[in-house]
């Protein structure tokens, strides 16, 4: 079981936001690299990083601190966050990204998602944040009426390396993920998936692991931030 330890980062600092509301934000005093770095220091060897200005904007907008987070630590780290063309994905795959998530974008376009994967091969992360079974876009503001698994079907040969599945209700919560739902997804994707949203003690991380074959891993945020899992505790799990 991968740990994705999460860095969501707003004007260069760390936050969180609950059920992705920009209104509904927590900040830290922590900075993003000094994060990582602690997470480095524990023993984590993945990282999930949401540039939430570039959820707003479409640009790479924290580039520089993701390159140094990079070049910094030795982690195998995905990134989203308004990632809307080819020259944006190149600019995170030339700094070392292991993965690129893309999620409105394709959702939005799908050929845009088939482009990529065939241009990235390896590196295509498909982010699927769903409210109530129905798909959200644009930084979860827009509900695009489409069901996952109906879309997720449509895309699932075109070659995406792994798929982050959010319940957005979940999200930020601290009020456990939606197995049910994400173990519908894992019996439907060709690709791997990772848990995110709503993770709020150990029991769920170990809930994960009883699982699905497919899922690959769970993203763990707001609870660490929080103090409600122990990162001494949460290590202990990937290697378990």
């Amino acid at each position: 079981m991968k740990i994705f330890p999460a860095i969501d980062i707003k004007d260069k600092k760390c936050v969180r936001l609950v059920k992705g509301d920009f209104n509904n934000k927590t900040e830290y005093e922590m900075s993003p690299v000094d994060q990582a770095g602690k997470y480095k220091d524990h023993g984590f060897k993945n990282l999930h990083i949401v540039d939430l200005d570039g959820a707003l904007t479409g640009e790479t907008v924290n580039l520089d601190i993701i390159q140094e987070i990079v070049a910094k630590f030795d982690l195998k780290i995905e990134v989203g966050g308004g990632i809307r063309t080819i020259d944006s994905i190149q600019k995170y795959t030339d700094v070392g990204v292991e993965k690129v998530i893309l999620g409105s974008a394709a959702i939005k376009d799908k050929n845009f998602l088939k482009k990529a994967c065939q241009k990235f091969p390896n590196k295509i992360a498909l982010g699927l944040d769903a409210k109530d079974g129905y798909l959200s876009v644009s930084g979860w503001k827009e509900n695009s009426n489409k069901l996952t698994l109906d879309f997720l079907k449509e895309v699932n040969d075109y070659g995406a390396s792994r798929l982050i599945y959010t319940d957005i209700n979940r999200d930020g919560t601290k009020q456990s993920p939606n197995f049910e739902e994400t173990s519908k997804v894992a019996d439907t994707s060709n690709c791997p998936v990772i848990v995110s949203g709503g993770v709020s003690s150990i029991d769920d991380i170990k809930k994960a692991k009883s699982f699905n074959n497919n899922i690959e891993g769970i993203i763990v945020g707001k609870a660490i931030y929080d103090g409600d899992i122990k990162l001494e505790e949460l290590v202990r799990e990937i290697d378990a």
